[in-house]
């Protein structure tokens, strides 16, 4: 092989820029429109693990069906227990807030359906429509909030356990979408208040102010201080960062160890896209 063949094969295909100390990368070198090649997918895989939330710049709008296919390329995919799907395509969650909304999607801090028994690796969203100004979205580094607590309070976090529950939220939450969830029942599970990565091995917190509603083995009054604390120390400034987005631009963050929300301060104007969930492991 010349030797010059030699160094183009050993080249990254993508360009991933750290978007800030406490996490994130900006990606540059692939349209996800024309889906993934096999070495594209290892490339964004390891950024993802070492980054946390990735944002492909850049992009044009990704059909359907592709957009699945390159959540598929990372795992089962999650079928949402609430929202309502695009037709046709079940895998895709289609996420809209205008004029009329009741709620908008992810308007608290949260990892995506932590509710449920076997919650989801990561999440996939690309924006079509955005207001003018506003409907940024904030991310935070669930492994950096661990790692700032205090010894003392790692030891005693790690033999507990915490209830999520979704009744709460997810009632009659997309009534104004057509969704009649009278006979549903809303999943509701018990995961560690700290939880390890299954791919990078380290520790992050694992409790939100959407879904987790109590730390088992603790008293109600113990529980309901505790989780405020860490709730409060979760959502820090030092952990986190704030995207503005632009048309067409995908995210992809891993629920295992980070948290987002999505800011709604552009009332009355839309924000709509499609995302793909990747259904992940039971956390331990």
């Amino acid at each position: 092989m010349p030797q010059t063949l030699k160094r183009a094969s050993a080249q990254r295909a993508l360009d991933v820029t750290p978007y800030s100390p406490a996490l994130g990368a900006e990606v540059r070198g692939v349209n996800l429109a024309n889906g993934l090649d096999l070495r594209t997918y290892r490339e964004i895989r390891a950024a993802l693990l070492e980054h946390q939330v990735l944002f492909f710049k850049e992009q044009t709008e990704i059909p359907p069906q592709t957009q699945i296919e390159i959540g598929r390329m990372f795992g089962e995919l999650h079928m949402h227990p609430a929202a309502p799907h695009m037709h046709g395509y079940p895998e895709i969650f289609e996420i809209y807030v205008g004029e009329d909304s009741k709620v908008a999607n992810g308007e608290f801090w949260h990892s995506d359906v932590s509710c449920d028994e076997v919650p989801p690796l990561g999440t996939i969203l690309q924006l079509h429509i955005l207001p003018e100004i506003g409907g940024d979205t904030l991310f935070a580094n669930m492994y950096a909030a661990y790692d700032a607590l205090s010894e003392p309070m790692r030891k005693m976090l790690s033999g507990l356990s915490a209830l999520h529950e979704s009744e709460h939220v997810y009632r009659e939450r997309y009534s104004d979408r057509g969704v009649d969830d009278t006979a549903r029942r809303y999943p509701e599970a018990t995961h560690p208040v700290v939880r390890t990565h299954p791919e990078t091995g380290r520790k992050a917190l694992y409790v939100n102010r959407t879904f987790t509603t109590r730390i088992n083995e603790l008293q109600e009054a113990e529980s309901n201080a505790v989780l405020e604390f860490l709730f409060d120390h979760c959502e820090g400034v030092d952990f986190q960062i704030r995207y503005r987005w632009e048309r067409n631009e995908v995210a992809f963050w891993d629920n295992r160890c980070a948290m987002h929300r999505a800011i709604w301060d552009y009332w009355p104007e839309q924000r709509k896209g499609r995302r793909v969930t990747i259904k992940g492991d039971r956390p331990t």
